[in-house]
């Protein structure tokens, strides 16, 4: 009978004490798995997800910065605009009627051409006004007129549409023999940005802004706008030293209105502003997240690279699609004259440092401006493709095209002598006269004049450029659809 006994009062001592274990273990694990969940939320927060948000939002204004790179240099080099400009400038109506169809084809909200010639401001209803070298308000231009790029952005204030703050790109505008003409581009408000760090603030409950290099804000979201005017009245912000030059993003925690915020911050050079992303850590650790971190928290892990993971995916394909609009012509795919010349440039001190043969061919297509005459831009537009992909069909993997300008076209013969660069173009030339473009219910046939040279030592692109260029001016002269040697 004792043996019974005792042996009860332990089992009634053990139970108790095995459910404190278990209930002490659940409760330790459920403690350490908030707070180190907490402090991986912090980590994940201040190292990957303010940067991501950050990297979004440079991608979204990124993207549409690039696009309105590549509108201005189209109107740079388009030859409508030129050869108006050349012809004097007659008929306004004509140039606002083609910037007028430039901003409502690309649904910019500017569009203008400033000749360097008449001085006059053309815009899409008429001459805005004429451009005055003492004149503060056109300091612009002759900023732009001065600088050694092709183009400039800048943030400035519209005076057409009602001094809105815009994105301008300015890009300048040469004639056929490379003199200064003026100076086109477009314009995007400021309005598109801040409906974006709107969309991202209210989204992820995060505070996101633009500071200027004097330490003021800028630019906010309407959602959540920061509760300062400057980093100035901010005793963990004033002392921070914001470099231009440092292009790497910065992350740290501060203290403001007794709360700790995670921020992020990052130069944008386009636009010449840093763009800050802050989020509090009191909304962080709200009695909801600690509930849905007990509850959830292998899930919640799992749903969390599993976010991660699509947004790394998402600004990943945003990078690949602003490298392909940087690199690319958008209408034939080929390289366009930006990324051509970086490649020609790398090509050719390879071929000065190992003595290497490298030639170019420079064609243009043979009344061209009769097919856009006669059946019209679309099916001009549809040649060049057709022409441009028939060309690559015929090249070397080696070889690089580009589209030069307009429906010039210039390819790169990497270790390829004259003799041989001559075979080339005349089996292009060949490839490109057998070639008919079936457009609507026309049958368009097209022919190209070419010419080559050879890269001889130590000279320039620019002089090479020239002479093959010379080249296809002979095989012009000479009766078109033909090759031609300098």
């Amino acid at each position: 009978m004792d043996t019974k006994i005792i042996d009860l009062s332990y089992k009634r001592r053990i139970l108790p004490f095995v459910c404190f274990l278990l209930l002490s273990g659940f409760i330790a694990s459920s403690l350490v798995s908030y707070y180190t969940t907490a402090r991986m939320y912090q980590k994940q927060l201040s190292e990957n997800i303010l940067p991501l948000t950050g990297d979004n939002i440079y991608s979204e204004v990124q993207k549409d910065i690039v696009e309105l790179v590549l509108i201005s240099s189209l109107m740079a080099n388009d030859t409508f605009l030129k050869d108006w400009v050349l012809s004097g400038e007659q008929e306004t109506d004509r140039i606002s009627k083609y910037l007028g169809s430039i901003k409502s084809k690309y649904h910019t909200v500017t569009c203008f051409f400033a000749s360097d010639i008449t001085h006059a401001y053309y815009y899409p209803d008429g001459i805005w006004t004429v451009i005055e070298k003492d004149n503060p308000r056109d300091a612009w231009y002759f900023r732009v007129k001065d600088i050694k790029d092709e183009y400039q952005i800048n943030l400035g204030l519209d005076d057409i549409n009602d001094s809105s703050f815009t994105i301008f790109v300015n890009y300048k505008v040469f004639d056929y023999e490379g003199e200064f003409m003026g100076v086109t581009g477009c314009g995007l408000t400021v309005e598109n940005v801040q409906n974006l760090l709107n969309v991202y603030a209210k989204r992820y409950n995060r505070i996101i802004y633009f500071v200027d290099q004097d330490h003021r804000v800028v630019l906010t979201n309407n959602v959540a706008p920061p509760s300062f005017s400057t980093l100035d009245e901010v005793a963990g912000l004033k002392e921070l030293v914001l470099s231009p030059g440092n292009l790497n993003p910065i992350s740290f925690s501060y203290h403001r209105d007794n709360d700790t915020f995670l921020l992020n911050t990052r130069f944008i050079p386009e636009l010449r502003l840093f763009l800050f992303v802050e989020q509090s850590l009191k909304d962080t650790q709200s009695k909801s997240l600690f509930l849905l971190l007990v509850k959830n928290f292998f899930i919640t892990l799992a749903m969390g690279s599993v976010i991660i993971g699509a947004i790394f995916l998402t600004v990943q394909r945003y990078q690949n699609e602003l490298e392909l609009m940087a690199t690319t012509d958008r209408l034939t795919r080929v390289n366009n004259r930006h990324s051509f010349e970086i490649l020609m440039a790398q090509a050719l001190k390879q071929a000065e440092r190992e003595s290497l043969s490298l030639s170019i061919i420079l064609f243009d297509m043979d009344h061209f401006k009769k097919i856009n005459d006669t059946y019209g831009h679309p099916a001009g537009d549809a040649v060049l493709k057709k022409v441009a992909a028939t060309v690559r069909d015929t090249l070397r993997n080696a070889d690089i095209v580009c589209r030069w300008g307009g429906e010039e076209f210039l390819i790169l013969l990497q270790h390829c002598a004259r003799e041989d660069g001559l075979k080339i173009a005349e089996q292009l030339r060949r490839a490109v006269a057998r070639t008919i473009v079936h457009h609507d219910r026309d049958a368009i046939g097209v022919s190209i004049s070419l010419g080559v040279t050879q890269w001889q030592k130590g000279e320039s692109q620019k002089e090479l450029i020239k002479r093959v260029d010379l080249a296809v001016y002979k095989a012009k002269e000479n009766g078109r659809n033909r090759v031609e040697v300098i």
